[in-house]
């Protein structure tokens, strides 16, 4: 079911270094808006924002900086290992970020919207009122080489990024659509202007 009379509404995921920003500014390019939860996380925790406070109330003042925002290092390092942590700190954020996707696919007037959200597999129960799915794939290998080239970590800590997510599989097993990147940038190209054109066809039909 679409949740906005007006936009058609694509939720593009993928493994991590897949390559969703890359396909993200292609289809922005086209004219379209994305709306990315990563962006969305941040927006929640802003300083003076209601989730923000909800933070400190369980993690304390020490997780802010000096500017009275939230201190992403020390706060990756209080929750990673630590699943207890990690699920309190996501049981405040995620329900935060699924309001602000819904609310901005709901206004968008476009004639559809994307939402880059990475963690999709594992919560996709969360994301029922999205019309279609679109997965950027890529191998595993692939995405060692690029996350060790883009962070500058070692294959060791690149390995247990990639296992923290939801398998390829998974990921695969739920999509509409799928685009491959395990080459070059450029071939994303045709790849998403097809796509484009597909969407604009379903989303009229929809109407």
């Amino acid at each position: 079911m679409s949740c906005s009379p007006r936009s058609y509404v694509v939720a593009l995921t993928g493994g991590i270094a897949a390559g969703k920003s890359a396909v993200s500014r292609r289809f922005e390019a086209l004219g379209i808006h994305v709306y990315d939860a990563d962006v969305a996380a941040r927006d929640v925790i802003a300083p003076g924002s209601d989730g923000l406070r909800e933070v400190v109330a369980h993690f304390g003042s020490d997780v802010l900086d000096d500017q009275g925002a939230l201190d992403r290092a020390a706060m990756r390092k209080r929750v990673f290992g630590n699943d207890p942590e990690r699920r309190a700190l996501e049981a405040i954020i995620h329900p935060r970020v699924r309001a602000w996707l819904h609310d901005r696919a709901l206004t968008d007037s476009g004639p559809y919207c994307l939402l880059a959200i990475p963690l999709l597999a594992e919560n996709l129960a969360h994301y029922g009122w999205v019309d279609r799915i679109l997965v950027v794939d890529a191998s595993e290998a692939v995405q060692l080489d690029r996350l060790v080239r883009r962070d500058g970590i070692d294959e060791t800590l690149a390995r247990q990024m990639i296992a923290r997510q939801a398998t390829r599989t998974d990921r695969l097993a739920l999509a509409h659509d799928i685009i491959e990147n395990s080459g070059d940038e450029t071939r994303l190209d045709h790849a998403v202007s097809s796509l484009h054109a597909r969407y604009l066809t379903l989303a009229q039909a929809a109407r």
